[in-house]
């Protein structure tokens, strides 16, 4: 199977073979990937798929219902947890992201149908041939 150049060591190879670029349609999943997506920033992806199941242990199995009721206590449980990124407005970020997720879903009856909506339930197959060729905003953009 050809690989993408950054998925040169475990877990990013597992990771790149079995789940980048599939389409996900399971609430839970979509919210584990938004929690995620927001501990890695400013940091390598690999750095947060290899504290992954850690993540699963601390918040829950990313159980959002659970973890938008957090309270200070569980923040500096989170806090005190050398497993993930311990990183205050990360660990408020996720709470907040909980919360703003049951709302998506109250709203759209699924977080799924809403970040579907965009694309007409449809994936969007680009057919890069360089990397070159990803379109990308500029590093230092002008006002």
């Amino acid at each position: 199977m050809p690989r993408c150049a950054w998925a040169t060591t475990e877990p990013a190879i597992t990771y790149h073979d079995e789940e980048w670029g599939v389409p996900v349609h399971d609430d839970r999943v979509l919210f584990e990937f938004l929690i995620l997506e927001g501990a890695q920033a400013g940091l390598s992806w690999n750095t947060i798929l290899k504290k992954r199941e850690n993540y699963r242990k601390a918040l829950d199995g990313f159980r959002p219902e659970k973890i938008a009721r957090y309270s200070k206590r569980d923040v500096q449980r989170l806090l005190r947890n050398d497993g993930i990124v311990r990183n205050r407005l990360k660990i408020a970020a996720t709470i907040e992201n909980a919360k703003k997720f049951l709302e998506v879903r109250k709203e759209f009856g699924s977080f799924d149908a809403y970040l579907w909506s965009f694309v007409g339930g449809e994936p969007i197959q680009n057919r890069w041939r360089t990397l070159a060729d990803v379109p990308r905003a500029p590093l230092n953009p002008t006002p």
